[in-house]
């Protein structure tokens, strides 16, 4: 029997979401320029929530705003470190670590499964001895070259569970043969929670609290123990 550890990043790990600090790190870092397209992100979030363009189109557009339509592999790999440290220093829960080295403990294969981008998510993960990263990938051209768009789907909702599955189809892992532990705040990963042996409301958002509370999951709060 396997047993496997899922985690959400943003506000299950970590006490705020990464994409907005990440755009602010390399603002400040390294493109002080780009400062004058927050406003240009300012619409596009209305945008998004006014249902006018997608979730991963927002993304999109804004890392495009931020870094280029071909944002290079060093820039981005230097980006991504840099931006690590500094969430490792001011954005990390500590219960979450003290829970995913418990998990280690008792025999769990700890694995990241976020919605945002994996150039970053994997920086974050090296930091925290994570090896194993689902999330959003860039698209290479015929160049290989990275561009600002995602490859594939965004590793949101419904899709996330479709990625976990596939990166357990490539590690040959039979789910019969799996239990399984998820860990998310946020109502958009109900598929995943219910796929999984063990569910974690955790900081959980005001629609997944009620959904933990209808089928009995387990509600953590790890903001109130920092």
């Amino acid at each position: 029997m396997h047993r496997i550890a899922f985690y959400d990043l943003d506000k299950t790990i970590t006490r705020r979401a990464s994409f907005g600090p990440f755009i602010g790190h390399v603002i400040k870092k390294y493109r002080r320029s780009r400062i004058a397209v927050v406003p240009l992100m300012a619409i596009l979030t209305l945008l998004y929530g006014a249902g006018l363009i997608s979730r991963a189109r927002l993304k999109e557009r804004n890392l495009e705003l931020l870094a280029g339509e071909y944002p290079g592999e060093p820039d981005l790999r230097d980006m991504a470190a840099s931006f690590a440290r500094e969430t490792i220093d001011s954005n990390i829960l500590q219960p979450a670590l003290a829970q995913m080295a418990a998990d280690r403990q008792a025999g769990y294969r700890i694995v990241i499964a976020s919605a945002s981008f994996h150039f970053y998510v994997s920086a974050i993960g090296k930091l925290l001895d994570v090896t194993d990263i689902i999330a959003t990938d860039l698209r290479m051209d015929s160049g290989g070259h990275y561009q600002s768009r995602i490859s594939g789907e965004n590793c949101y909702g419904p899709q996330k569970l479709v990625m976990v599955q596939d990166w357990m189809k490539r590690e040959r892992l039979d789910r019969a043969q799996c239990h399984i532990r998820f860990y998310s705040d946020h109502v958009s990963d109900a598929p995943c929670l219910i796929w999984a042996d063990e569910a974690f409301a955790t900081n959980a958002d005001a629609l997944l609290k009620a959904m933990a509370q209808a089928k009995g999951w387990i509600c953590l709060n790890w903001l109130s123990e920092s």
